[in-house]
Formats: structure tokens, sequence, C-alpha cells
């Protein structure tokens, strides 16, 4: 640790984290002075006392982790990094909320170096710091030995009153309670102030004795008393068996005369009148903007260089441990790179056999995990609470459990949203390809962490079954009817809902080797038929999300192309059949992933579906979108209603997806008789 500051250093290193924020959302006209100015002092004592970083290397694998939960209060985090020497400069401090700037108004991972996640939806890095400290048990088990202990790190995040009145910051401290995670603290920043104004109005339970009952180590302190501060923020890093939450009594808008412990502090600027006061009253120079005293430069470069000499030490141990134990090391690699065989595909599709019987595809994946985990070392999950049904374990795993993460299986429990927060964390860490299960029908439970993996580029898999109306006698509360359209509409998710056991092997593939975004596989409860292929059949063709399945006719007039997912792909070859039988020629396109059709070059696209054939899309689900594939004219046969409790044979038949029916609908719109 570097010497302690003088009591007047250390205050005019706070003003210049204070002011670097006030100035940033000056120029802006827009963002969140508050929070910054009064979480000021404590995140000071922390990146200057406790977090372990090297600037130069900001992805250095042990580095200490830091998530600002509380992503309103942005140029907190955009000040620390500037000021601890990381590539983030003044002028991108001064482009605060710009078009095309690397500080954009809430944190996002990639933008600058040093942010760790993307944030701003409250509670989602509460999550994500559970994550990122599961992550390191998971590799601190694997990799250090007796002699070398190359993985240590810690997790620490600030949260903010929101943060911890969002369902999943619950559901994720629930979690990290649980499991005993030590290596994860946060600090709450309670300055019992919202948009609304007061916390009173809408929140009064005792957060200290809530984290007690997780199983949390809970402090509270004056956030703004430096040696209260640096006595807890010792206590929380000397924690080993429970993960901690150091209270943090502030007050929004520290400094200012007259936005002190107000709400207007949260969401706007100060403005020039209150900005210059608040310069005046701490006594600080009223130009230049974005002042940076060489003193507290200095202050920093000395942190930043013992984060360097603490990045060496561990190369050389890393280096040590390298020579001792090479076939860990080459484990370590592979972990890391998240590694998969070139003949994935080829040994996944073996996992399934011959498809000489029905099966769900459900069933399916659960054959196909098993291999991927043989291959894949750093293939990781498990459900919330529905393992049973979604066939989700690897079988001969331990499970995670509290202290213990030397398995591979999770048990997340009926904490879907929290779920999908700690696989972005997983995600994020680096190693593991985290995968999380539920009936797709919650989905809708965690649709925001899914929204910031696709944002975030995470390779994160979600195995979603009960699929369809046609998991039956649940009911039409369980029976999703909109979920898989708008799951497509999620910017950089792809969407697989395959037909049998080859496609689920094809599936697995594309979410394994998919590197720059989320993957849902979407996957029956009931059995599907195997589907029959020509002869010559490439299995490479249906990593390209659409296919010709079969060709029947020519008919009398031009075929027409039937475009089926899933489930009702079977049914549409059925209809095919009783088509060509009254001399309706038709194609059968089997179209898992429309994400992955559409990727597709434009000529190969209109020779699976030509524009100008009629075309059907059949899919036992809200249709519209289907139109950038199908065309304006094409038939729908879809559902646009609820479901109903039944046996899902009984469904097919009252809803229209017999192939009968479907051949019947065909035909009538054709202007068949």
């Amino acid at each position: 640790m570097p010497p302690d500051p003088t009591r007047d250093l250390e205050t005019l290193a706070v003003n210049t984290i204070k002011m670097l924020a006030v100035d940033a959302v000056e120029q802006a006209k827009s963002g969140h002075p508050g929070m910054p100015m009064g979480a000021a002092d404590y995140a000071f004592e922390l990146w200057l006392r406790h977090l372990r970083f090297d600037p130069k290397a900001p992805d250095w694998p042990d580095r200490d982790r830091f998530v600002l939960s509380a992503g309103h209060g942005s140029m907190l985090l955009y000040a620390l990094l500037h000021l601890s020497g990381y590539d983030l400069s003044l002028e991108d401090l001064k482009a605060f909320r710009q078009w095309d700037s690397r500080t954009p108004g809430h944190p996002e991972h990639g933008c600058a170096p040093g942010v760790e996640t993307t944030t701003g939806p409250l509670g989602q890095g509460v999550g994500n710091a559970v994550g990122m400290a599961i992550a390191a048990r998971l590799a601190a088990e694997r990799f250090n030995t007796p002699a070398h202990r190359i993985v240590g790190h810690r997790v620490w995040a600030i949260v903010s009153d929101g943060d911890l009145m969002e369902g999943v910051g619950s559901e994720a401290a629930s979690i990290a309670g649980h499991l005993r995670l030590g290596n994860l603290a946060y600090i709450y920043d309670d300055n019992r102030i919202t948009i609304e104004g007061s916390t009173d109005l809408a929140f009064s339970e005792d957060v200290g004795r809530r984290f007690e009952a997780y199983g949390f180590f809970v402090q509270r302190i004056d956030g703004h008393d430096h040696t209260q501060i640096r006595t807890a923020l010792a206590a929380a890093a000397a924690e080993e068996t429970r993960p901690s939450l150091v209270i943090a009594r502030t007050h929004i808008g520290q400094g200012s005369p007259n936005r002190h412990d107000s709400a207007k502090a949260h969401g706007e600027p100060l403005g020039p009148a209150e900005a210059a006061a608040t310069k005046a009253a701490l006594g600080w120079p009223a130009q230049p903007a974005f002042l940076v005293p060489d003193e507290v430069r200095s202050l920093f470069a000395v942190r930043a260089a013992e984060g360097r000499r603490a990045h060496d030490e561990w190369r050389g141990r890393f280096e040590a441990w390298s020579a001792a134990d090479p076939e860990r090391r080459a484990a370590w690699d592979r972990y890391h790179e998240r590694a998969v065989p070139a003949d994935l595909f080829q040994k996944l599709l073996a996992a399934v056999g011959g498809e000489e019987k029905p099966a769900a595809t459900r069933v399916s994946s659960g054959l196909v995990l098993q291999k991927a985990a043989e291959l894949v070392p750093s293939l990781c999950g498990g459900s919330a609470d529905l393992e049973p049904s979604t066939k989700t374990a690897i079988k001969g795993s331990p499970s995670i459990a509290p202290g213990a993460f030397a398995g591979r299986n999770f048990h997340f429990g009926v904490r879907e949203h929290g779920m999908g927060a700690v696989l972005n964390g997983l995600a994020l860490a680096g190693g593991p390809i985290p995968y999380g299960a539920t009936f797709l029908i919650f989905s809708d439970y965690m649709r925001p962490p899914i929204r910031l993996a696709a944002m975030t580029g995470l390779q994160v898999i979600y195995v979603f079954t009960h699929d369809s109306v046609f998991l039956g006698e649940d009911g039409p509360t369980h029976q999703p009817i909109e979920q898989v359209m708008s799951l497509r509409l999620v910017p950089n998710l792809v969407v697989i809902r395959p037909a049998d056991a080859r496609e689920t092997a094809a599936a697995w593939t594309v979410a394994l080797q998919r590197r720059g975004g989320p993957t849902a596989l979407v996957l029956s409860r009931q059995d599907l038929p195997p589907l029959k292929r020509p002869d010559g059949f490439r299995p490479e063709t249906m990593l390209r999300g659409g296919y010709i399945l079969s060709e029947a006719g020519p008919g009398r007039r031009a075929p027409v192309i039937l475009i089926a997912t899933g489930s009702e792909v079977a049914p549409a070859v059925e209809a095919q059949g009783i088509l060509a039988g009254q001399g309706v020629g038709s194609r059968v396109v089997s179209m898992p992933s429309l994400e992955l059709f559409m990727q597709q070059p434009e000529a190969d696209r209109r020779a699976v579906v030509p524009p100008d054939a009629p075309t059907v899309v059949i899919e036992a689900g809200r249709t519209h979108g289907w139109e950038r594939v199908a065309g304006i004219d094409a038939l729908m046969i879809g559902l646009d209603r609820f479901g109903a409790s039944a046996p899902y044979k009984v469904l097919a038949e009252k809803f229209g997806f017999t192939g009968p029916q479907i051949a019947d609908r065909v035909r009538r719109w054709l202007g068949d008789s």
C-alpha cells in the first residue's frame, strides 16, 4: 500500500473526483452529479488502498473487479479510471454523453478499459458481481496449487438504494449469501434519495438486517469519515467466509450548498450558478474546468505503480506455476480461451445417434450437453430449480454448493432474474461459458439480463424448454405464445428452435462456437419424430439457420414453400405429402433460426425461399416478424390467442396444427377447392 496521504492531499483528491463529475455533467448538460459527489470519499479509499489493478494491463486475469452497479453515477468511474492511469483521457471525460464517445451516460463494457460490465438498469450489477465472484472461486479451485496461488482476486461493487429495491438485487444477494462468497463486497451508497425524493416515500426496511439474513457480514459507517471507511474496507477485505455489505451513510450532492441531500442532484446538472457555488464552498478554483492538480496525479500514479508491481509479482508466480505444472497450464489456456474442438459438430451429432425414435428436443439437448461438457471444459451452468424438466445437469460433475466450487452444476433456485445477471457476470469474468435453463414462459422474468448480454456481446447460452402451447395440461399460464418472436426482436440474440435431435446438436454447436453474443435454445417438452433428410444431405447445412428439408412436386402450379420451426416441421412434412397427393407441389423449409438464416448471402436465401413463390409460415405462436423472410403476402399459420389446458394432441387438433389441417388451409389459400 502507498503511504497515507496527508489530510489536505486526501481532501484535494476527493474534491478532484467530485469536480470532474460536476464539470462533465455541466458540459454535457445532462447526467447525475450527486451520486459521484456523495460517493467520492469511500471510492477514493477503495481505489487507493484496496483495489488491485494495473492500468497498463486492464485485462490482467487476477485483477480485482470493480462493478459500479449504480451506473447512473458513471462519472465517478470515469474520473477514477482517468486519475488511475487507464487509457481514458481528459478529452474523453469532456465528451461525456456525446456521440461516439468512450464515456456514455451509463458504463458500457468495451467502450473504455477498466469498465468491467455494462450497468444502468438497477440491480444488474449486483448480479454481475456475484457471477464474477463465483468465476473467481471456480478458477481458484481448478488452478491453484499448494505451492502456487495464481487466482485470489476479489470483487468490489458500489450499489444504490435502487439496486437493492429491484428484485434482481435480492435474488443475486441471496445466491451470494448461500454460496458464502467471501471474495465479494458491496458498498451500499445509503444516501436516502431517489428521483421522486426521500427514500422514506417507498423504502423503510432495514437493509442491514435483510443482508444479515442472507448470510452477509454487514457493517455500518459514515461514508464521509475516512477513518471509518478504512476500518470497514479492511474488515471486508479480511472476511473470507461471507460476502460483505458496507452500508455507507452518505449525502447526495455532498459539498453543494443548495443541492446537498436534494433529489435534484440525482438526475440533472447542478447548473452554472450552483456549480460555481460548489467550487467556492470547497475552495476549488472556478477555472479551468476539468482541473486535476499535479499532487493528485502523483498520488494516483503511486497507486498505479503499486498495481504494476503486483501484476509483475503475479506474472512471476504464474510463470513458475506454468513451469512446475505444464498440464494444468494447458488446461488454463483451454479454459480461458473457451476452446472448442474443430470437429465439435460431428461429435455432437454422434451423441444423438441415428435418431431412430421420437424424442423431445429437451431430451436430445441433455444428450448433447453431456458430450459438449466432455469436449468443452469452460461449459458450466444450471437451471432455476427445473433441472429434472430441462435436462441440464452435467452428469458425473458435483454441484456448486456453499464453499464448494469444484463442480460445474449450478442450482440457481427459483430466481430467473438473478440467474440471468449471474450468468452475465460469469461470462464477463473470463473462462466460463455459462448456461442457464428454465421454461420458455419464464424467459420473461430474465429479459433485462438477456438484453444486456446481447448488448455487451457475451457468450451466454439459454436453454428454454416447454417451448409452445403443446406443453399441454399446465395451461395458458405456462404456454408461451409471444415469447419466441419477442426474443427474436432482441438485437444480437440468436434464437434457435430445433425440430429434432440433429437440429438440436446443430443448435448447441452454434451456441458453443458463437463468441460475440448470447444464444437461446428453444426446446420441446413433447416427443418429436426424427426428420428424414434427402440422400446426400450435408449436416452442416443445418448451421445456416434455414434449409430445404424436402421437395414434393411438381404439381399443377408453382411449388408452395412451407416454412416451419420446431415441433411444426413434422406436421408440415405430413401436409406436404397430402398436398402432393392432391396435385400441389411444395417445398418444406426447416428454419430453426431466423437470425442465422438472415445472416446468409442474399442469393443463398433466395435459393431456399424464392421471393416469387407462394409461401406459408407454420409456427405455434405469434407470427409477426416472419414477414422479413416470407413476405407480407405469405399465409401465416400461427397462434394469436392464449392457450388452454389439455393434452398436446388435443391442442394440436383444436388450434389447427395437424398435417391434414395445414394441408387444407394451404389448399384453400391457394384457391383450390
